[in-house]
């Protein structure tokens, strides 16, 4: 029975983890749950899967749970040294990463620190901070598998390949809500609008990196650890319809792709139970209905956040980590209607305009950037909503 650490357990992948988790009880057994402020749901998760340790954002939280569950709590932590404490717990043997954004970057690698396998969902960990946690996974020898369908397929399309054999990596990207949208409409969208993803099913934040294809972006600077691979050998592709996750072109012309339906079931099982594949309750693949497929390539003038994130990989140190933090300051700006959906790129250009990329030697530099972008990125807006130009 394999031993599950669940970081952010009520967001969209940890949801699913979990309901794969409970069809398999003989094979899986959560140990720690951690979550934000959907206190209710978590508590439905605690009284379900019994885990060991849990850990909230506030102490108010924690201890509203220790209360409504009385006798039966487990040991509940909170904030950040709760977060590493349930990512570091001694009786788990994999942690499944799914908090959003950079939030879990400090409890992913302190997962990998302690010798865990790590379930990856949470890609800001290798955009912010790839180099260093790539040195920690092998320094610990440990693993990890990725849950992004797009990683997931990659992975699953090397399997039995030599690297050196690769020609490149076909990222697939479904374009969002806004892919067939005229230019100057892309002025007056709502957040409404940009959480409309015609595909699939996804938190706030990732939603809206979608609309933009930041999320691509990111996936382009995860791809690049994950696999060894330079920003030149990484190419996306708008692929509509989400059947076809991801590709990988060898040097003989050979292109191995893994398909399926759009949904994120499928890359959870596979790394939970690497490399034992799991039946899952899902639909078939269809192609005869489905009819054609159709892929073509992304238009830079319409998604600038993707031509950042390959600028911010090709900067290199510290600049994917200001990619990062910027876009996640903007994107929280454009969530709360204080600026425009194109404003979110204009953001993060000007940010990383400003930054003067640095090797990365420790985490500590990482977070360095991290905040320093962040306020960059809040001065950035305030200037804005005075109608000064910075």
């Amino acid at each position: 029975m394999k031993r599950l650490a669940i970081l952010g357990s009520t967001g969209s992948i940890g949801v699913s983890a979990l309901e794969i988790i409970s069809a398999y009880p003989e094979r899986f057994k959560v140990v720690a749950l951690t979550a934000g402020r959907n206190f209710d749901l978590l508590e439905e998760q605690i009284r379900l899967f019994r885990p060991e340790v849990v850990a909230v954002q506030e102490e108010t939280a924690a201890g509203l749970l220790r209360e409504s569950l009385g006798k039966s709590a487990p040991e509940i932590l909170c904030g950040t040294t709760g977060l590493i404490a349930c990512a570091a717990e001694s009786s788990a043997e994999m942690v499944v990463s799914a908090i959003v954004g950079a939030a879990g970057l400090e409890p992913t690698l302190a997962a990998i620190e302690a010798g865990k396998d790590v379930a990856l969902a949470n890609k800001e960990t290798l955009v912010a901070a790839g180099s260093i946690v790539m040195s920690a996974v092998e320094k610990n020898g440990c693993r990890l598998f990725p849950v992004d369908s797009e990683h997931s397929a990659i992975f699953q399309s090397l399997e039995g390949h030599r690297k050196h054999d690769v020609r490149r990596l076909i990222l697939t990207a479904s374009g969002g809500p806004f892919r067939d949208c005229p230019a100057e409409d892309l002025l007056n969208v709502s957040p409404e609008d940009a959480l409309a993803h015609p595909n699939w099913s996804m938190g706030r934040k990732i939603t809206i990196d979608s609309a933009t294809m930041m999320n691509k972006g990111l996936e382009v600077i995860e791809a690049h650890w994950l696999f060894d691979l330079p920003a030149d050998k990484i190419d996306v592709h708008i692929h509509p319809e989400s059947i076809v996750h991801s590709m990988v072109e060898y040097v003989d012309g050979a292109v191995i792709a893994q398909l399926g339906i759009p949904d994120m079931k499928t890359p959870i099982a596979y790394a939970l139970s690497y490399p034992e594949r799991l039946p899952l309750n899902l639909p078939p693949l269809d192609l005869c209905q489905l009819g054609r497929l159709h892929f073509h390539e992304p238009d830079p003038g319409r998604f600038r956040c993707l031509s950042l994130a390959y600028q911010a990989l090709r900067a290199a140190g510290t600049a994917p980590a200001v990619l990062n933090a910027a876009n996640e300051i903007a994107v929280e700006a454009f969530l709360e209607r204080r600026i425009d959906f194109l404003a979110i790129a204009d953001i993060i250009e000007n940010v990383l305009s400003q930054h003067r990329p640095l090797p990365l030697t420790d985490l500590n530099q990482v977070l360095a950037a991290d905040t320093w972008s962040r306020e960059a990125a809040r001065s950035v807006i305030m200037a804005r909503s005075h109608g000064v130009s910075k």
